[in-house]
Parts: C-alpha cells; sequence; structure tokens
C-alpha cells in the first residue's frame, strides 16, 4: 500500500475528521526552518500537525533531553539527578543511567529530524516511524490493527520515558532491529500540556508499519459492525 492509498484508507476508517498521523525521520538538509524551541520540543510540533513541516537539530532543540533521546548528544551529566531529584520521575538517578544506557539510542548521522504530515510528505521512503496522536477510540482501533496479524505478547508496549524517548528513542531503536513494537507514550507529566487532555501517541516503526499496511484493509477496521459504533462517534 502506498503512502496515498493509506491515507485514504486512514480516513476511511477513522473519518474524515481524523487528524492524520506524523511521519518522521532524519535527513541531511531539513525539510523546513525551524526556529529554536525552548522547552520540550513536542510544543513546535503543533505546526506539524497543521501542516507545515518541523525539522529539528541540535540547535533547534533547547531541551537537553530532547537532545539525547533524538541522538544529537551525549546524555547531559546533570540529567539523571534532574530526572530523579527534580522531577521524581525515578528513585535514584542511579536508575535513570541505567535506563538511558538501556535505550541503546544511537547518535544521529544525519543533523535534522523532520516531522511532517502524512499528507505533505512525497512517499514513507526514509522515514523512521509514523507517529499518532490518538483518543482512547483511535487507539481502540490502531492497537486492534497492530494485534490482528500476530500473536507476540510485546505487539503494543507501554514503557517509562519521556515524550521524546517514547516517541523517538524507541521507535528509531526498533525499525533499526526491523522490529514488531509499536509504542504508547505521552504519559510523561512534562510533555502533557503541549498535547490535547484526551491524547496520547502511538508510534509504530517503518518496519512495522509497512507490514501493517498489507492487512490494513482485512482487519475488523472494514466492515465491522463494532468498529462502526466506534467510528460514529469519533
Amino acid at each position: 500500500m502506498e503512502l496515498k492509498e493509506f491515507i485514504q484508507s486512514y480516513r476511511e476508517a477513522f473519518g474524515d475528521g481524523a487528524q492524520l498521523p506524523l511521519l518522521f525521520g532524519y535527513s541531511d538538509v531539513p525539510m523546513a526552518q525551524t526556529e529554536m524551541i525552548g522547552g520540550c520540543f513536542f510544543k513546535g510540533l503543533q505546526v506539524a500537525r497543521e501542516g507545515t513541516p518541523v525539522s529539528l537539530s541540535a540547535e533547534v532543540i533547547g531541551c537537553g533531553g530532547g537532545k539525547l533521546y533524538t541522538g544529537f548528544s551525549d546524555m547531559p551529566e546533570r540529567v539523571p539527578n534532574f530526572v530523579s531529584l527534580t522531577e521524581k520521575y525515578k528513585r535514584t538517578p542511579e536508575m535513570v543511567a541505567d535506563y538511558v544506557k538501556g535505550l541503546e539510542m544511537p547518535r544521529a548521522t544525519k543533523p535534522y529530524l523532520n516531522f511532517v504530515r502524512a499528507d505533505q510528505a512525497e512517499s514513507l521512503e526514509g522515514f523512521e516511524g509514523v507517529m499518532f496522536y490518538a483518543t482512547p477510540d483511535m487507539l481502540s482501533g490502531l492497537c486492534g490493527w497492530a494485534f490482528y496479524d500476530t500473536n507476540e505478547p510485546d505487539a503494543v508496549v507501554a514503557r517509562f520515558g519521556s515524550g521524546c524517548s517514547t516517541v523517538v528513542s524507541m521507535t528509531v531503536v526498533e525499525n533499526a532491529l526491523g522490529g514488531h513494537r509499536c509504542y504508547l507514550g505521552l504519559f510523561d507529566p512534562s510533555v502533557r500540556p503541549w498535547v490535547g487532555k484526551n491524547e496520547l501517541s502511538f508510534t509504530v516503526p517503518m518496519s512495522r508499519f509497512t507490514a501493517m499496511l498489507e492487512t490494513m484493509r482485512e482487519c475488523f477496521l472494514f466492515g465491522s459492525h463494532a468498529w462502526e459504533r466506534v467510528k460514529a462517534r469519533l
């Protein structure tokens, strides 16, 4: 299934008013000129949701954690203490350091990380993953679609992490492995002010998304009475 066909099928499955997902991936040149974003870079992604691409870089991202989890820098020395002692998201700084090490996020080999709404891209080529901003009803559809062709117990997972780590880091690592896991995210209180109060993220690595596209129109999203009842209130 090509990108345009996916967009058509997505709107058919979730309704014409459903917000299209963002594609994200690295490049040598920016897709747009993006000004520096102070603090959490998710505040700047609203522009991408509205149709204008956003190109992040080490210079654009003002948050040290954001630079780390997008692969633009090594872990700043202050991160373990800040996450544990200030934000109180982990009991000890050592736990934070172990968590970051366990992510195995590689350093970015290209200087820009672009986020672009699906209808503003020409194809899926060159992207690391697909990020949906999803309400509970949308998550019902997205998770069900991800579960449709596999019995893997970790087909959809929710892990601890900042918004940028659950969306970018985990997806990039999974895509490099050719993996199958999709990620729920945006549970982090620090990112919550920059997303809708009824929204979470559902992120699919491109390695998994290409397989899911092949079964999209086979699953309950099309021709299912149960889904039609949910779709009616989206």
